[in-house]
């Protein structure tokens, strides 16, 4: 059985939107490190109707080497009532009751599933219990400007978590990995 995996950025103030203002600055050598360790442990990608145009519209041109080319070969699932035909290689749309197929798929996958990203589709999987890390890449800047539906905040319910693990990166970059809270 696999885990459910989130990696998302984000800024000091809370942004986790238009990363191109803020995040590639921090993105160096440790960053790539990190980053490809995660994908080489995940066997699967889980992602919403956004995130799947975004990363449709750029991986699949995308080739020869090792990160793009997994990318582009290895399961793609998407939470998406209007996606219907995908055309990205070896992707498929999860129907109507997500959480159940999201199970089902966590049990039937060895490997890690990763989500990039803190959107609607991982606060359902948290919301639900299926969610098994989220790995917060806090980045040493402010960004100065967001709209509410470009933050990580959202209203939601009280969902307690314990501290896994931490990675400080050269750059200033703090990777916090949280699971789910066994004590509270």
């Amino acid at each position: 059985m696999g885990k459910i995996v989130e990696s998302t950025n984000v800024s000091l103030d809370g942004l986790i939107d238009n990363m191109r203002d803020w995040h590639f600055d921090y993105f160096k050598e440790g960053a790539m490190e990190f980053a490809g360790a995660q994908l080489k442990a995940a066997d699967a990608l889980l992602m919403g109707r956004k995130t799947y145009e975004g990363f449709a519209s750029v991986w699949p041109h995308r080739t020869g080497d090792w990160f793009s080319d997994k990318v582009n070969a290895m399961r793609k699932y998407v939470v998406s009532s209007t996606v219907t035909d995908p055309e990205w290689t070896n992707t498929v749309v999860l129907g109507p009751d997500t959480p159940a197929e999201v199970a089902r798929i966590k049990a039937e996958t060895p490997g890690d599933i990763l989500i990039y990203g803190h959107g609607g589709v991982a606060r359902l999987l948290l919301e639900h219990g299926l969610l098994d890390e989220i790995r917060l890449w806090i980045h040493p800047i402010f960004a100065g400007r967001a709209d509410p539906e470009h933050l990580i905040y959202r209203d939601t319910g009280k969902t307690p978590l314990q501290l896994l693990d931490t990675t400080v990166l050269e750059t200033g970059i703090i990777i916090a990995t949280y699971g789910p809270d066994t004590v509270g």
